[in-house]
């Protein structure tokens, strides 16, 4: 005995075969069900209106037509197969249901017939939406399944072999590497339905796989891509339909996953309910800030709320927004009100309202305009914007560009002592994609100085017509070379005074933000998002913001997020540099990655879902010296949250670490040099 414990203890992996899963456990424990079930015999609500709804509704005439070959197109253009397939599995669910609660062998018997009917007939699925069938009904056939396995249902086992076997050979391929290109409501239907299907088949290393995913999954894939720090989701802009298909998916992997003892309805201070009460508070028509213009298309209420008010009941916290949309959506209600029943816990936990460490809107338009003195010049886009900054020059005033989109048919080229104040979001500058012109601003001398610009936005997109889903032309889609402001000069620090304020870049294939070489930079409440594709010189090298060879910077509130191929920021050789308050999220690399600099401060500041890591501090040549890292959040990267190489006099004090890529070392501290990042 004491044998076999010293090897459980020496090799813990060989525990990872056996199951460790509590049946039946995909949406509900054996507790739950009996919960359920009790409160639907008592005649309590909500539970026997919704179980009197789901038998009204039981189609027990319905003739199963199975295909081999299930194939469903954009929009459901062609469907072939997919409809059937659907209204199998919600019907078997239903019957299983209908048996666990009535006891009535019937209903049993139709779940079993239904599952073996597309267990014995289908092959495959296949063109546009060939994933989104396989989410959208895996984790409903799964659930029905579970119930009729672990109850005296009468499925014989190998009937029930056959249904496990259409499960790996059919349903798991097409899902098990994910699409996180697609619209995050995609991968988050996948991590659903691998999650129940793990339970399903006891299979830990797919279990740990999804929820990996779902902590780290890259582009719109994870939970930090979709729901971002103030709640926003990654399809607001696009409808809202989508969107609570999303966060409804998300949550219905976490009502699984809780059933079986791991908690992700609690990652980053309980992201996804935050995403929840953001859209129901717009769906009730109450104000909210977005990024962007939020779409009004599909503001119906849909039944995906229970996964999230089930666990927001077991606390002692009340989600209103998220509650008053699940109210209403339960007058129709009723299977989902039933399956994600939970047994009431003995003992409450009382739960935190997910709020954003960021607590500030930044870019344009998010700031008070500052009273302008003097006489400005005022530009509107039918004016030649060069001209009118040449004009400014030297001159004291400022140039004032009234809203408006001004196409840029050569690169504006920026001179010594001026200011360049928009109007907010609707002072817009766009390169136009005919004019064989790469930058949208550079320096027009080497010495440039003086120079401000402040409440504006520059989009690097081809078009500014996104259309209904602006995933579909987002810039690591690229078409063209388009960078944003590129200033550079020949010495370091030879550039002076560089203000970048109330600033939204965005979209931009090549670089955001370039400023190579200069003393004294302020950036302030500035958002530069999507910037830094994998165009020339190639992807690795772009970034949301770059600043080399630079003297005191300073940069405060500001979003550096969603590089598609680069970090949120790159720090090269440069010195005197303090960051607070910024949220850096969502980038392919780093959200931070410093080289070569001395005199370096980060606090406050959020880094998270970066797929590489939140901070690197690496040592190529000459290790980066007096750097201070603190009160700093690092949760969800996809490496380590802090990773430090041969850093002289480095402090990293009062960070928070969560489910960084590294989970049992979460940050790494070291002297030695590495030389790859």
């Amino acid at each position: 005995m004491k044998k076999l414990l010293l090897l459980l203890l020496l090799f813990p992996a060989l525990l990872m075969g056996q199951s460790t899963f509590k049946h039946p456990g995909i949406n509900q424990s054996a507790e739950d069900m009996t919960f359920m079930k009790s409160m639907v015999l008592a005649g309590k609500e909500p539970w026997k209106g919704a179980f009197d709804r789901m038998m009204a509704d039981l189609d027990t005439t319905y003739e199963v037509k199975t295909f081999a070959h299930v194939m469903r197109g954009p929009y459901g253009r062609p469907n072939i197969g997919g409809v059937d397939l659907s209204k199998s599995a919600g019907l078997a669910y239903d019957y299983a249901v209908a048996w666990y609660i009535t006891g009535r062998k019937q209903y049993a018997a139709n779940a079993i017939q239904l599952i073996n009917a597309w267990s014995e007939n289908l092959w495959d699925f296949d063109y546009n939406d060939a994933r989104l069938m396989v989410a959208w009904t895996g984790h409903v056939l799964c659930n029905a399944a579970e119930i009729l396995k672990y109850t005296d249902a009468g499925w014989p086992a190998a009937q029930q072999d056959a249904f496990k076997r259409m499960l790996l050979t059919v349903y798991y391929p097409v899902i098990k590497d994910y699409y996180p290109q697609a619209n995050g409501n995609w991968d988050a239907a996948m991590i659903h339905t691998l999650i129940a299907m793990a339970v399903f088949l006891d299979d830990r290393q797919m279990f740990n796989n999804a929820i990996d995913h779902y902590y780290h999954g890259p582009v719109n894939g994870s939970l930090c891509r979709y729901i971002y720090p103030t709640g926003q989701c990654q399809e607001t802009l696009r409808d809202q339909g989508h969107v609570q298909l999303g966060i409804g998916e998300f949550a219905g992997a976490a009502h699984i996953a809780l059933t079986q003892g791991v908690n992700l309805f609690e990652v980053a201070n309980h992201r996804m309910l935050l995403g929840y009460e953001y859209t129901a508070a717009y769906l009730l028509s109450k104000h909210v800030s977005a990024y962007g213009k939020i779409s009004d298309r599909a503001m119906r209420f849909s039944d995906f709320y229970e996964p999230a008010v089930s666990y927001a009941a077991t606390m002692k916290t009340n989600f209103p927004n998220t509650f008053a949309v699940a109210d209403s959506v339960r007058l129709t209600a009723s299977r989902s009100i039933l399956v994600h029943t939970r047994k009431p816990m003995s003992v409450q936990k009382k739960l935190s309202p997910g709020i954003s460490l960021m607590n500030y809107m930044a870019g344009a338009g998010t700031g008070l305009q500052p009273g302008i003195a003097g006489l400005p010049i005022t530009v509107t886009p039918a004016d030649s914007l060069q001209d009118a900054i040449d004009k400014a020059a030297g001159s004291g005033r400022i140039l004032l560009l009234k809203n408006g989109i001004y196409t840029l048919t050569a690169t504006l080229k920026i001179p010594s002592n001026i200011t360049i104040v928009g109007e907010g979001t609707g002072t817009i500058l766009h390169i136009d994609p005919t004019a064989g012109i790469r930058d949208a601003m550079t320096n027009a001398s080497a010495d440039m100085h003086d120079v401000v610009i402040r409440n504006l936005v520059l989009d690097g997109m081809a078009s500014l017509d996104y259309g209904n889903d602006p995933n579909s032309s987002r810039s690591w889609k690229p078409n063209g070379s388009r960078g944003g402001i590129i200033f550079r000069s020949e010495m370091p620090a030879l550039f002076r005074n560089i203000s970048l304020e109330y600033l939204t870049v965005k979209n931009f294939t090549y670089s955001g933000v370039q400023i190579f070489g200069a003393n004294h930079i302020r950036i302030k409440r500035c958002d530069f998002n999507e910037n830094g594709s994998s165009v020339v010189p190639g992807a690795g090298l772009l970034h949301n913001l770059h600043i080399t060879h630079a003297t005191d910077v300073q940069m405060d509130s500001s979003r550096l997020v969603g590089s598609p191929y680069g970090c949120g920021l790159v720090l090269d050789k440069s010195s005197q540099v303090k960051l607070e308050n910024c949220e850096m999220g969502r980038n392919a690399m780093y959200g931070l990655l410093a080289l070569n600099c001395s005199e370096l401060v980060i606090k406050g500041s959020l880094l998270e879902a970066n797929d590489k890591g939140g901070m690197m501090f690496p040592c190529l040549h000459t290790p980066n010296k007096n750097v201070t890292v603190n009160n700093n959040v690092l949760q969800c990267n996809g490496g380590y949250g802090i990773a430090s190489y041969a850093t002289v006099n480095g402090v990293f004090a009062n960070n928070t670490f969560s489910l960084n890529g590294q989970h049992t070392q979460q940050t790494d501290i070291s002297t030695e040099r590495k030389y790859t990042y």
